[in-house]
Protein backbone atom coordinates (compact mmCIF):
# COMPACT_ATOMS: atom_id res chain seq x y z
CA UNK A 1 0.00 0.00 0.00
CA UNK A 2 1.57 3.23 -1.41
CA UNK A 3 0.27 6.57 -0.14
CA UNK A 4 2.51 9.10 -2.27
CA UNK A 5 0.60 11.00 -3.83
CA UNK A 6 1.35 10.83 -7.55
CA UNK A 7 2.47 14.11 -10.13
CA UNK A 8 -1.33 13.75 -11.68
CA UNK A 9 -2.48 13.97 -7.79
CA UNK A 10 -0.53 17.07 -7.58
CA UNK A 11 -1.77 18.55 -10.77
CA UNK A 12 -5.24 18.04 -9.06
CA UNK A 13 -5.05 19.51 -6.04
CA UNK A 14 -3.53 22.72 -7.64
CA UNK A 15 -6.05 23.04 -10.19
CA UNK A 16 -9.17 22.41 -7.54
CA UNK A 17 -6.75 24.74 -5.25
CA UNK A 18 -6.63 27.68 -8.07
CA UNK A 19 -10.50 27.04 -8.43
CA UNK A 20 -11.56 27.36 -5.45
CA UNK A 21 -9.30 30.68 -5.32
CA UNK A 22 -10.87 32.32 -8.11
CA UNK A 23 -14.38 31.09 -7.99
CA UNK A 24 -15.39 30.32 -4.53
CA UNK A 25 -13.25 32.42 -2.16
CA UNK A 26 -13.89 36.06 -4.29
CA UNK A 27 -17.73 36.06 -3.27
CA UNK A 28 -18.47 33.04 -0.23
CA UNK A 29 -18.62 35.71 2.55
CA UNK A 30 -21.80 38.17 0.54
CA UNK A 31 -23.77 34.50 -0.43
CA UNK A 32 -23.08 33.27 3.22
CA UNK A 33 -24.31 36.25 4.52
CA UNK A 34 -27.09 37.10 2.05
CA UNK A 35 -28.22 32.84 2.63
CA UNK A 36 -28.19 32.51 -0.59
CA UNK A 37 -26.22 30.40 -3.48
CA UNK A 38 -25.01 30.62 -7.12
CA UNK A 39 -25.93 28.60 -9.81
CA UNK A 40 -22.79 29.73 -11.81
CA UNK A 41 -20.51 27.84 -9.74
CA UNK A 42 -21.77 24.50 -10.59
CA UNK A 43 -21.37 25.45 -13.87
CA UNK A 44 -17.71 26.84 -13.73
CA UNK A 45 -17.33 23.42 -11.84
CA UNK A 46 -18.28 21.47 -15.35
CA UNK A 47 -16.57 23.68 -17.31
CA UNK A 48 -13.51 23.01 -15.13
CA UNK A 49 -13.69 19.78 -15.58
CA UNK A 50 -13.98 18.97 -11.87
CA UNK A 51 -17.70 17.09 -12.28
CA UNK A 52 -15.70 14.34 -14.62
CA UNK A 53 -12.97 13.65 -11.86
CA UNK A 54 -12.81 9.66 -11.41
CA UNK A 55 -15.33 9.08 -14.23
CA UNK A 56 -14.11 6.36 -16.83
CA UNK A 57 -13.13 7.95 -20.05
CA UNK A 58 -15.49 6.44 -22.26
CA UNK A 59 -18.14 8.10 -20.04
CA UNK A 60 -16.57 11.75 -20.31
CA UNK A 61 -15.32 11.65 -17.31
CA UNK A 62 -11.27 12.60 -16.58
CA UNK A 63 -9.96 8.99 -15.93
CA UNK A 64 -8.80 9.54 -12.72
CA UNK A 65 -9.01 7.28 -9.53
CA UNK A 66 -10.87 7.60 -6.78
CA UNK A 67 -7.92 9.25 -4.51
CA UNK A 68 -8.20 12.07 -6.99
CA UNK A 69 -11.74 13.11 -6.20
CA UNK A 70 -11.36 13.07 -2.38
CA UNK A 71 -8.20 15.47 -3.36
CA UNK A 72 -10.59 18.13 -5.33
CA UNK A 73 -13.25 17.48 -2.49
CA UNK A 74 -10.53 18.63 0.07
CA UNK A 75 -9.07 21.94 -2.10
CA UNK A 76 -12.87 23.13 -2.64
CA UNK A 77 -13.77 22.84 1.15
CA UNK A 78 -11.52 24.75 1.99
CA UNK A 79 -13.03 27.41 -0.13
CA UNK A 80 -16.49 26.52 1.24
CA UNK A 81 -18.62 23.94 2.57
CA UNK A 82 -20.97 24.42 -0.36
CA UNK A 83 -19.12 23.67 -3.35
CA UNK A 84 -18.01 20.52 -1.58
CA UNK A 85 -21.64 19.62 -1.37
CA UNK A 86 -22.04 20.29 -4.78
CA UNK A 87 -19.49 17.85 -5.54
CA UNK A 88 -20.31 15.11 -3.19
CA UNK A 89 -23.97 14.71 -4.11
CA UNK A 90 -23.14 15.08 -7.91
CA UNK A 91 -19.89 12.80 -8.26
CA UNK A 92 -20.61 11.08 -4.68
CA UNK A 93 -23.82 9.67 -4.28
CA UNK A 94 -24.88 10.55 -8.40
CA UNK A 95 -22.52 9.57 -10.27
CA UNK A 96 -20.25 7.09 -8.37
CA UNK A 97 -23.39 5.43 -7.20
CA UNK A 98 -24.65 5.10 -10.88
CA UNK A 99 -21.13 4.08 -12.07
CA UNK A 100 -21.48 1.08 -9.76
CA UNK A 101 -25.58 0.09 -10.09
CA UNK A 102 -26.27 0.87 -13.87
CA UNK A 103 -26.36 -1.08 -16.53
CA UNK A 104 -24.03 0.07 -19.84
CA UNK A 105 -26.95 1.55 -21.41
CA UNK A 106 -28.01 3.56 -18.54
CA UNK A 107 -24.30 4.39 -18.01
CA UNK A 108 -23.78 5.32 -21.56
CA UNK A 109 -27.06 7.49 -21.64
CA UNK A 110 -26.57 9.69 -18.43
CA UNK A 111 -22.33 9.77 -17.09
CA UNK A 112 -21.24 11.88 -20.28
CA UNK A 113 -23.84 14.77 -19.65
CA UNK A 114 -22.91 14.88 -15.75
CA UNK A 115 -19.43 14.44 -16.71
CA UNK A 116 -19.12 17.40 -18.57
CA UNK A 117 -21.50 19.63 -16.45
CA UNK A 118 -24.24 19.95 -19.14
CA UNK A 119 -26.31 17.44 -16.37
CA UNK A 120 -26.01 17.68 -12.68
CA UNK A 121 -27.01 15.11 -10.34
CA UNK A 122 -28.33 14.88 -6.60
CA UNK A 123 -29.70 12.27 -4.24
CA UNK A 124 -33.25 11.86 -2.45
CA UNK A 125 -33.30 9.18 0.58
CA UNK A 126 -34.00 11.44 3.55
CA UNK A 127 -37.58 12.51 4.77
CA UNK A 128 -39.55 14.25 6.97
CA UNK A 129 -40.05 11.01 9.44
CA UNK A 130 -36.99 9.24 8.41
CA UNK A 131 -33.69 10.16 8.77
CA UNK A 132 -31.28 7.61 10.36
CA UNK A 133 -33.89 5.09 10.43
CA UNK A 134 -34.15 5.30 6.55
CA UNK A 135 -36.07 1.74 6.15
CA UNK A 136 -38.91 3.84 7.54
CA UNK A 137 -39.24 6.09 4.00
CA UNK A 138 -42.71 6.51 2.89
CA UNK A 139 -41.96 7.64 -0.91
CA UNK A 140 -43.58 4.65 -2.72
CA UNK A 141 -43.38 3.16 -6.47
CA UNK A 142 -46.38 1.62 -7.32
CA UNK A 143 -45.50 -0.77 -10.75
CA UNK A 144 -47.97 0.12 -13.79
CA UNK A 145 -47.12 -1.51 -17.32
CA UNK A 146 -43.47 -0.40 -18.21
CA UNK A 147 -43.66 2.69 -15.74
CA UNK A 148 -43.71 3.27 -11.79
CA UNK A 149 -45.87 5.55 -10.50
CA UNK A 150 -44.02 7.29 -7.58
CA UNK A 151 -45.86 9.52 -4.84
CA UNK A 152 -44.25 11.12 -1.82
CA UNK A 153 -41.33 13.79 -0.72
CA UNK A 154 -38.25 14.06 0.57
CA UNK A 155 -36.22 16.33 2.73
CA UNK A 156 -32.93 17.87 2.82
CA UNK A 157 -31.66 17.43 -0.44
CA UNK A 158 -28.72 19.37 -1.77
CA UNK A 159 -28.58 21.10 -4.98
CA UNK A 160 -33.05 20.87 -4.93
CA UNK A 161 -33.90 23.62 -7.28
CA UNK A 162 -30.62 23.39 -9.89
CA UNK A 163 -29.94 19.13 -10.43
CA UNK A 164 -31.33 18.28 -13.46
CA UNK A 165 -31.73 15.02 -11.84
CA UNK A 166 -32.13 12.95 -8.88
CA UNK A 167 -31.09 9.33 -7.56
CA UNK A 168 -34.22 8.77 -5.48
CA UNK A 169 -34.54 5.61 -3.08
CA UNK A 170 -38.44 4.55 -2.68
CA UNK A 171 -40.86 1.41 -1.34
CA UNK A 172 -41.93 -0.98 -3.73
CA UNK A 173 -46.10 -0.92 -3.61
CA UNK A 174 -47.38 -4.40 -4.09
CA UNK A 175 -44.61 -6.56 -4.72
CA UNK A 176 -42.55 -9.79 -4.14
CA UNK A 177 -39.62 -8.62 -3.88
CA UNK A 178 -37.76 -10.03 -0.32
CA UNK A 179 -36.73 -6.41 0.50
CA UNK A 180 -39.75 -3.56 -0.57
CA UNK A 181 -37.15 -0.99 -1.93
CA UNK A 182 -36.02 0.24 -5.42
CA UNK A 183 -33.55 3.32 -6.57
CA UNK A 184 -34.53 4.85 -10.10
CA UNK A 185 -33.16 7.81 -11.64
CA UNK A 186 -35.70 10.28 -12.48
CA UNK A 187 -35.86 13.51 -14.32
CA UNK A 188 -36.82 17.47 -12.90
CA UNK A 189 -39.05 17.80 -15.85
CA UNK A 190 -41.03 14.67 -15.18
CA UNK A 191 -44.47 15.50 -14.62
CA UNK A 192 -45.15 14.96 -10.98
CA UNK A 193 -41.85 16.72 -9.64
CA UNK A 194 -41.31 20.03 -7.90
CA UNK A 195 -39.31 21.43 -5.66
CA UNK A 196 -38.68 24.14 -2.68
CA UNK A 197 -35.98 25.59 -0.83
CA UNK A 198 -35.41 25.42 2.59
CA UNK A 199 -34.30 28.48 4.24
CA UNK A 200 -32.89 29.45 7.83
CA UNK A 201 -29.81 26.83 8.07
CA UNK A 202 -27.12 27.13 10.78
CA UNK A 203 -24.25 26.36 7.94
CA UNK A 204 -23.67 26.01 4.57
CA UNK A 205 -25.60 29.17 3.99
CA UNK A 206 -24.59 29.39 0.66
CA UNK A 207 -25.36 26.01 -0.67
CA UNK A 208 -29.13 25.19 -2.45
CA UNK A 209 -30.56 22.48 0.17
CA UNK A 210 -34.33 22.17 -0.16
CA UNK A 211 -37.56 19.32 -0.26
CA UNK A 212 -38.42 17.36 -3.56
CA UNK A 213 -41.96 16.03 -4.30
CA UNK A 214 -43.78 13.18 -6.27
CA UNK A 215 -47.35 13.77 -6.71
CA UNK A 216 -48.15 10.79 -9.40
CA UNK A 217 -44.71 10.91 -11.25
CA UNK A 218 -44.84 8.25 -13.84
CA UNK A 219 -40.53 6.92 -14.08
CA UNK A 220 -39.90 4.45 -17.00
CA UNK A 221 -39.45 1.37 -15.80
CA UNK A 222 -36.36 1.45 -17.40
CA UNK A 223 -34.82 4.17 -15.08
CA UNK A 224 -34.37 2.03 -11.94
CA UNK A 225 -31.11 0.89 -10.93
CA UNK A 226 -30.55 -2.64 -9.98
CA UNK A 227 -34.00 -4.48 -9.53
CA UNK A 228 -37.02 -4.66 -7.36
CA UNK A 229 -35.67 -5.46 -4.26
CA UNK A 230 -31.86 -3.48 -4.64
CA UNK A 231 -32.96 -0.27 -3.65
CA UNK A 232 -31.66 -0.22 -0.04
CA UNK A 233 -28.25 -2.06 -0.96
CA UNK A 234 -28.26 1.08 -3.94
CA UNK A 235 -28.87 3.60 -0.73
CA UNK A 236 -26.01 2.30 1.73
CA UNK A 237 -23.71 2.03 -1.45
CA UNK A 238 -24.61 5.59 -2.07
CA UNK A 239 -23.42 6.48 1.50
CA UNK A 240 -20.38 4.71 1.00
CA UNK A 241 -19.17 7.07 -1.99
CA UNK A 242 -21.06 10.24 -0.16
CA UNK A 243 -19.32 9.57 3.14
CA UNK A 244 -16.06 9.54 1.40
CA UNK A 245 -16.33 13.12 -0.30
CA UNK A 246 -17.24 14.62 3.04
CA UNK A 247 -14.74 12.61 4.96
CA UNK A 248 -11.97 14.09 2.13
CA UNK A 249 -13.78 17.69 2.62
CA UNK A 250 -13.52 17.74 6.45
CA UNK A 251 -10.15 18.03 5.76
CA UNK A 252 -10.08 20.89 4.22
CA UNK A 253 -12.25 22.46 6.75
CA UNK A 254 -8.86 21.46 9.27
CA UNK A 255 -6.61 22.98 6.82
CA UNK A 256 -8.20 26.14 6.39
CA UNK A 257 -8.58 26.41 10.22
CA UNK A 258 -5.57 25.74 10.67
CA UNK A 259 -4.16 28.21 8.16
CA UNK A 260 -6.18 30.96 9.65
CA UNK A 261 -4.51 30.23 12.96
CA UNK A 262 -1.43 30.15 12.29
CA UNK A 263 -1.44 33.71 10.02
CA UNK A 264 -3.79 35.38 12.63
CA UNK A 265 -1.10 33.49 15.79
CA UNK A 266 1.86 35.30 13.95
CA UNK A 267 0.13 38.68 13.27
CA UNK A 268 -1.45 38.88 16.68
CA UNK A 269 0.93 40.64 19.58
CA UNK A 270 0.30 40.65 22.77
CA UNK A 271 3.13 42.31 24.70
CA UNK A 272 5.89 41.99 23.13
CA UNK A 273 5.46 38.39 21.22
CA UNK A 274 3.17 36.84 18.60
CA UNK A 275 0.61 34.81 20.63
CA UNK A 276 1.72 31.98 18.79
CA UNK A 277 4.20 31.38 21.69
CA UNK A 278 2.09 31.02 23.87
CA UNK A 279 1.79 27.51 24.72
CA UNK A 280 -2.12 26.80 25.36
CA UNK A 281 -1.80 28.33 21.55
CA UNK A 282 0.63 26.19 20.32
CA UNK A 283 -1.59 23.17 21.65
CA UNK A 284 -4.64 23.91 19.64
CA UNK A 285 -2.23 24.64 16.63
CA UNK A 286 -0.89 20.91 17.49
CA UNK A 287 -4.12 19.31 17.51
CA UNK A 288 -5.21 21.14 13.96
CA UNK A 289 -2.19 19.47 12.09
CA UNK A 290 -2.67 16.20 13.61
CA UNK A 291 -6.21 15.98 12.98
CA UNK A 292 -4.99 17.22 9.27
CA UNK A 293 -2.26 14.57 8.85
CA UNK A 294 -4.68 11.38 10.74
CA UNK A 295 -7.42 12.58 8.38
CA UNK A 296 -5.35 12.75 5.39
CA UNK A 297 -4.60 9.28 5.88
CA UNK A 298 -8.09 7.94 6.84
CA UNK A 299 -9.71 9.36 3.44
CA UNK A 300 -6.06 8.26 1.01
CA UNK A 301 -6.96 4.72 2.93
CA UNK A 302 -10.39 4.79 1.53
CA UNK A 303 -9.34 5.92 -2.08
CA UNK A 304 -6.94 3.17 -2.27
CA UNK A 305 -9.48 0.96 -1.14
CA UNK A 306 -12.33 2.10 -3.46
CA UNK A 307 -9.18 1.94 -6.33
CA UNK A 308 -8.79 -1.75 -5.96
CA UNK A 309 -12.85 -2.31 -5.78
CA UNK A 310 -12.82 -3.57 -2.26
CA UNK A 311 -15.57 -3.18 0.23
CA UNK A 312 -15.13 0.01 2.64
CA UNK A 313 -18.38 0.54 4.55
CA UNK A 314 -16.58 0.27 8.01
CA UNK A 315 -13.40 1.89 7.19
CA UNK A 316 -15.30 5.10 5.29
CA UNK A 317 -17.90 5.04 8.43
CA UNK A 318 -14.20 5.36 10.42
CA UNK A 319 -12.87 8.15 8.22
CA UNK A 320 -16.32 10.26 8.20
CA UNK A 321 -16.47 9.83 11.95
CA UNK A 322 -13.45 10.53 13.09
CA UNK A 323 -12.75 13.47 10.42
CA UNK A 324 -15.65 15.08 10.94
CA UNK A 325 -15.26 15.37 14.40
CA UNK A 326 -12.15 16.62 14.05
CA UNK A 327 -13.20 19.37 11.74
CA UNK A 328 -15.55 20.36 14.60
CA UNK A 329 -12.65 20.65 16.85
CA UNK A 330 -10.52 22.39 14.59
CA UNK A 331 -13.36 25.32 13.87
CA UNK A 332 -13.67 25.34 17.71
CA UNK A 333 -10.12 26.56 18.41
CA UNK A 334 -9.70 28.66 15.45
CA UNK A 335 -12.13 30.84 17.01
CA UNK A 336 -10.28 30.36 20.14
CA UNK A 337 -7.72 31.67 18.70
CA UNK A 338 -8.97 34.52 17.26
CA UNK A 339 -10.91 35.29 19.76
CA UNK A 340 -13.42 37.90 19.79
CA UNK A 341 -12.58 38.27 16.17
CA UNK A 342 -13.17 34.44 15.58
CA UNK A 343 -16.71 35.65 16.41
CA UNK A 344 -17.43 38.09 13.55
CA UNK A 345 -17.11 37.41 9.83
CA UNK A 346 -15.04 39.42 9.55
CA UNK A 347 -12.41 36.34 10.10
CA UNK A 348 -13.67 32.92 7.90
CA UNK A 349 -13.23 30.88 10.61
CA UNK A 350 -16.94 31.26 12.00
CA UNK A 351 -17.74 29.93 8.72
CA UNK A 352 -16.04 27.02 9.24
CA UNK A 353 -17.16 26.52 12.59
CA UNK A 354 -21.06 26.52 11.44
CA UNK A 355 -20.70 24.59 8.31
CA UNK A 356 -18.58 21.92 10.12
CA UNK A 357 -21.53 21.45 12.60
CA UNK A 358 -23.73 20.18 9.70
CA UNK A 359 -21.44 17.18 8.46
CA UNK A 360 -21.89 16.14 11.89
CA UNK A 361 -25.37 15.04 11.29
CA UNK A 362 -25.51 14.81 7.45
CA UNK A 363 -24.21 11.23 5.92
CA UNK A 364 -24.84 9.84 9.13
CA UNK A 365 -24.92 11.33 12.25
CA UNK A 366 -22.16 11.32 14.93
CA UNK A 367 -24.08 8.82 16.99
CA UNK A 368 -24.73 6.25 14.01
CA UNK A 369 -20.99 6.37 13.08
CA UNK A 370 -20.23 5.03 16.93
CA UNK A 371 -22.67 2.69 17.36
CA UNK A 372 -21.51 1.27 13.51
CA UNK A 373 -18.06 1.20 14.26
CA UNK A 374 -18.94 -0.31 18.04
CA UNK A 375 -20.54 -3.07 16.24
CA UNK A 376 -17.93 -4.26 13.86
CA UNK A 377 -15.61 -4.46 16.63
CA UNK A 378 -18.14 -6.15 18.87
CA UNK A 379 -18.37 -8.87 15.70
CA UNK A 380 -22.17 -7.84 15.22
CA UNK A 381 -21.75 -6.61 11.97
CA UNK A 382 -20.01 -8.01 9.39
CA UNK A 383 -20.09 -7.13 5.50
CA UNK A 384 -20.94 -8.89 3.06
CA UNK A 385 -20.07 -9.05 -0.93
CA UNK A 386 -22.24 -6.33 -2.75
CA UNK A 387 -23.45 -7.63 -6.57
CA UNK A 388 -22.29 -4.88 -8.06
CA UNK A 389 -18.80 -2.57 -7.14
CA UNK A 390 -17.16 0.10 -8.61
CA UNK A 391 -15.28 -0.27 -11.58
CA UNK A 392 -11.45 -0.73 -10.57
CA UNK A 393 -9.08 2.02 -11.24
CA UNK A 394 -6.96 1.63 -14.29
CA UNK A 395 -10.55 1.56 -15.73
CA UNK A 396 -10.70 0.00 -18.73
CA UNK A 397 -10.97 1.66 -21.89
Amino acid sequence: MDFALTQEHELIRESAAKFAEQHILPTVRELDRAHTSDPDTLKKLGEAGLLGISIPAKYGGTDTDYISLGIVCEELEKGDTSARVAMSVHSGLHCMTLMQWGTEEQKMKWLPNLASGEALGAFGLTEPNAGSDAINIKTTAKKDGDHYIINGQKTWISLSDYATQFLIITKLAETDAKAPYAAFIVDRNTPGFSSRPLKGKLGVRAGNTGEIFFENMRVPAENMLGEEGDGFKVAMSALDHGRYTVAAGAVGIITASLDASVKYANDRVVGTEPIGKKQLVQQMIASMAKGRDIGRLLYYQVGWMKNQGLRHTREVSMAKWVNCEAAFDAANKAIEVHGAYGFSDEFPVERYFRNSRGAMIYEGTHEIHTLVQAEYALGYREDKPLPKMLPTYPFES
